[in-house]
C-alpha cells in the first residue's frame, strides 16, 4: 500500500516535470522575478550536473594509471552525481514554483549538503592519491 502511494506520487511528479504548464493551474502567478530566479537556480543545478559528468569523463580519460577499481568508482560516482543533479534540478524547480504559486514556504532539501559532502570526500581522496603518486 505504501509502495503504491509512493509510485503514484512519483508518477505525478514526473508528469509535472514533463508538462510544467500544469503548474500554472495552481494558485496565483507570483512576481515574475521570483519565477525567473527559480529558473536561474534550475539552470545552475544543470550546470553543476554537467560539470560532474565532465569530471567523471575526465577521471576516466586522464587518470589511466589510477587503479582500475578506483578509477571506475570515481567515474561512476561523478556520473551518477551529475545525473542526480539534473533530476533534482527539475524536481526542485517544480516544487518551488508550486510553493510560490500557493503562497507556501519554499521546500527544504538536504541534497546540496549531501552533494557537497560527496564532492568533498571525492576531492580529498584524489588529493591523497596525487600526493602518494598513484595517479601518474
Amino acid at each position: 500500500m505504501i509502495l503504491t502511494e509512493a509510485l503514484r506520487s512519483a508518477g505525478a511528479a514526473v508528469r509535472l516535470w514533463c508538462s510544467p504548464a500544469r503548474v500554472r493551474e495552481e494558485g496565483t502567478t507570483p512576481d515574475y522575478r521570483f519565477s525567473l530566479a527559480n529558473e536561474r537556480t534550475f539552470l545552475a543545478w544543470l550546470r553543476t550536473g554537467l560539470a560532474l559528468i565532465g569530471g567523471g569523463f575526465a577521471v576516466d580519460q586522464f587518470l589511466p594509471r589510477l587503479h582500475q577499481g578506483l578509477r571506475v568508482t570515481f567515474t561512476v560516482v561523478l556520473l551518477v552525481g551529475g545525473a542526480l543533479c539534473a533530476l533534482r534540478a527539475v524536481n526542485h524547480w517544480v516544487r518551488c514554483e508550486r510553493a510560490m504559486r500557493r503562497g507556501e514556504d519554499l521546500p527544504v532539501t538536504r541534497f546540496p549538503t549531501a552533494l557537497a559532502l560527496g564532492v568533498g570526500v571525492l576531492a580529498v581522496a584524489v588529493v591523497v592519491l596525487v600526493l602518494l603518486g598513484r595517479t601518474t
